[in-house]
Order: C-alpha cells, then sequence, then structure tokens
C-alpha cells in the first residue's frame, strides 16, 4: 500500500482531506429564509483537514448535526465537496469516481438493512461485486464469498439467504461482508453500531478491530459517542459544527482534553460510581444552527470557559502537545480543571 507524507504532518496517511468545505444553498422564498434566520447558506463542512494513517482506526466524534456523514459522503463520492481536496494513497480523488476510485473507499452504513438489496441473495450480492470490479476469476467467485463471509463470522450456508432472514448484527456483518468484497484501502463506518442492540454492539466493534489486524485496514469510524470508540480507535478527531476542533492519540484524549467541547463529551460518560455526578465541567443548549455560525469560536455559546477573546476570534486547529490538536484560545486554562476519572469499562 502506498502512502504519501506532508510538510506539515511528516506523516504518512492512506487518506488525506485538506480544506474541505461544504456549502448547501436553500431555497430563496420568504419561508425559507424565515426557517433559517434570514441566510441561505447552510455550511455543513468548513475548512477539514484530516488523515487516515495506514492499518489506523480513526474515530470521528461529534453531535448530530456536526458534519461527520456529510464528510463520509464526499469521502466515498457520493456527493461533491464544494472546495477542498481528497486524496487516497497519494492519489487525488476525482469529483466524480469512477469504478476504480469508488473501490478504493467503501462505507458500510448505520441502517444494515436498508443498505441490502432485499431482493437479491447474499451469493449473488457478492458475486457480482467480485465480477464487476474483477476481483478474482469467474471459477473463483464462490471460494472468495465464502472466505468474505468467514471473515466476518458467517458460513457458507448464507449465500442463498436473503436479508430478511438475518438480525441486525447478522446484517451488518453482511454489509461489512461487501463492501470488503472490493479490497478497499479504506472503510468508513457511519455510525455502524447505533442501530444494534447493546448487546450486539461490542460484537461488532471487535469484529473492526480483527478486520484491521487481520487485513490492515485503515478504518475511519463515525460515532457520536465517545464511549463506543474508546477501546476501539488508535485516534478520535472531534468535530463541532463543520470543523475538527481536537485531535490525538485516544488514551491522551480521554485524560487530557485540550478544548471544552470534547471535556464535556468525555463528562457525559456514564459512571456507576460514587463520583458519577458530573459537576466539574458542564456545558449547556443546543449545537447553533448551520445556517447562522457565531463570530469567533464556534463553541463560544456554550463554553463556561469563554470570554470575550473567544467572541472576537476563531481559532484554528494548532498544536498543543506531541501528536495533540485543539482549536481552543483555553486550552491552557482548561489543563487545569480535573477530568473525572473514566468507568474501567472505557479504558
Amino acid at each position: 500500500m502506498n502512502g504519501t507524507t506532508t510538510p506539515e504532518t511528516s506523516e504518512p496517511s492512506v487518506l488525506r482531506v485538506s480544506a474541505l468545505t461544504k456549502r448547501y444553498e436553500s431555497g430563496t422564498s420568504w419561508l425559507s429564509r424565515l426557517a433559517n434566520g434570514g441566510t441561505g447558506t447552510l455550511t455543513a463542512l468548513d475548512g477539514v483537514d484530516l488523515h487516515v494513517r495506514p492499518g489506523e482506526i480513526l474515530a470521528l466524534v461529534g453531535e448530530s448535526g456536526s458534519g461527520k456523514s456529510t464528510l463520509a459522503k464526499i469521502l466515498v463520492g457520493s456527493t461533491t465537496a464544494s472546495s477542498g481536496e481528497v486524496s487516497v494513497a497519494g492519489e487525488p480523488a476525482p469529483a466524480r469516481r469512477d469504478k476504480e476510485s469508488s473501490r478504493r473507499v467503501q462505507m458500510v452504513f448505520q441502517d444494515p438493512y436498508s443498505s441490502l438489496n432485499p431482493r437479491i441473495p447474499i451469493g449473488r450480492m457478492l458475486s457480482e461485486l467480485l465480477l464487476l470490479h474483477k476481483i478474482v476469476p469467474r471459477s473463483q467467485v464462490r471460494a472468495e464469498s465464502v472466505r468474505l463471509l468467514n471473515l466476518v463470522g458467517l458460513e457458507e450456508d448464507v449465500l442463498g439467504a436473503y436479508p430478511s432472514q438475518f438480525s441486525g448484527g447478522q446484517r451488518q456483518r453482511l454489509a461489512i461482508a461487501r463492501a470488503l468484497a472490493v479490497r478497499p484501502e479504506v472503510l468508513i463506518a457511519d455510525e455502524p453500531v447505533s442501530a444494534l442492540d447493546v448487546s450486539v454492539q461490542a460484537t461488532i466493534l471487535d469484529l473492526f478491530a480483527t478486520l484491521r489486524t487481520e487485513l490492515g485496514l485503515s478504518i475511519l469510524f463515525i460515532a457520536h459517542n465517545l464511549a463506543v470508540v474508546q477501546h476501539l480507535a488508535d485516534r478520535v478527531a472531534v468535530m463541532y459544527l463543520g470543523r475538527i476542533v481536537e485531535v490525538a492519540e485516544t488514551a491522551q484524549l480521554f485524560t487530557e482534553p485540550r478544548h471544552p467541547y470534547t471535556r464535556a463529551l468525555i463528562d457525559s460518560i456514564p459512571r456507576m460510581t460514587e463520583t458519577s455526578v458530573n459537576d466539574g465541567f458542564e456545558v449547556e443548549g443546543e449545537p447553533p444552527s448551520p445556517y447562522d455560525v457565531p463570530a469567533g469560536c464556534r463553541f463560544h455559546p456554550r463554553c463556561p470557559l469563554a470570554s470575550e477573546i473567544c467572541r472576537e476570534n476563531d481559532p484554528p486547529l494548532l498544536a498543543v502537545g506531541p501528536a495533540h490538536e485543539s482549536a481552543c484560545l483555553k486550552a491552557g486554562e482548561l489543563a487545569l480543571i480535573p477530568v473525572p476519572n473514566v468507568p474501567q469499562e472505557h479504558r
């Protein structure tokens, strides 16, 4: 697998996003202007920089509406960016994806049932992909299909069945097998466990970890809950209102958060202990509308540390330590506030 190294980070990457923006123009009617606060432009992504290393699981975390799924759609080519660049293994990804560029980045969706064709048996679903992308000769299609099923913990008898015959967890395994069929270089997992029962979520998370180990797969794992990715991801990127506001190695992020929004997400993890009440750091209210992004730091209306400098200045993502970046003018002040103990099950 070929990587690319940039002067800014000196790190190899299999997937890189640079200065990516996505804006949607809404209607110009008086009703649209009233609903959108007088502006007709929704800013979904606003200058996103991100990279995934070879063989790495990078978690992308943030509230609903932060822009995570929009970024995922751009990465797989189902929508185009307003500006910015996406490269895979050092090669620019075309705005309109061809068969080869589509193969290199695959997605596993949140709802496994809606992402599978209910009229096509599993064997046919896999064989069509294998033949279309010329992964193996026709004589080896069945053997390769069985290999893919075995990779995700399913057996050969699945080939003749239809998606409706499986449970939610099994369907997600089938969706993962389908994504792996074309041998992608990067797998985008967009909230892949949020629609599953809690008892099933852990098995799917373990499957992603196993696939990374066995295949050397690079995974961008999107979630809204930090607790879900804590034992899975190598690094975590935190997204808020269309921007990356903090990036760090997973252990460091949980013990030394340097953005108030990250700290709030950590404090929101449930704790079944005597100190389960999180009174050290709280944020209030809902995220601002992407139609009306606040001036200055976009998190300042909800931040308990915000001051006048935060309302006037829009902080860039800067290094605050080794392999640790934050877009916060109060990163040093936040470091002085003790972080609550993270529950053992999330360590």
